[in-house]
């Protein structure tokens, strides 16, 4: 979980999927897991929501629509990651400067000579 509202779904073939609910669902960070309901037999793209008990201890089960599912490059599941807090991001050491030779610097009387 990205937040309550927003999914980072592993699939078949190392397919990560950005999965963004109608609704913020405080509940699945206690769920012991979820279910996707799909309107066709396509996976991922065409599921329409999903399904979880929201108690470990009753029988209930809640249903969150979802509102878009995309399937993500590796840099794009990186940077949801950054951007959620959940990896830090890498820092580019910028290389020291290099002394040159022969650039030296002559000051320039700025007083008035009048």
């Amino acid at each position: 979980m990205l937040d309550a509202q927003n999914l980072l779904v592993d699939a078949a073939g190392r397919r990560t999927y950005h999965v963004v609910l109608r609704r913020k669902a405080y509940e699945l960070r206690s769920s012991m897991g979820i279910a996707f309901k799909s309107t066709s037999s396509r996976v991922c793209e065409d599921f329409s929501e999903i399904v979880f008990r929201d108690n470990m201890f009753e029988r209930s089960f809640e249903s969150i629509r979802i509102r878009t599912i995309r399937l993500l490059t590796p840099e794009e599941e990186e940077h949801l990651l950054i951007q959620f807090g959940k990896k830090e991001p890498e820092i580019e050491q910028t290389p020291a400067p290099e002394d040159v030779k022969g650039a030296e610097v002559e000051e320039l009387d700025t007083a008035d000579n009048d």
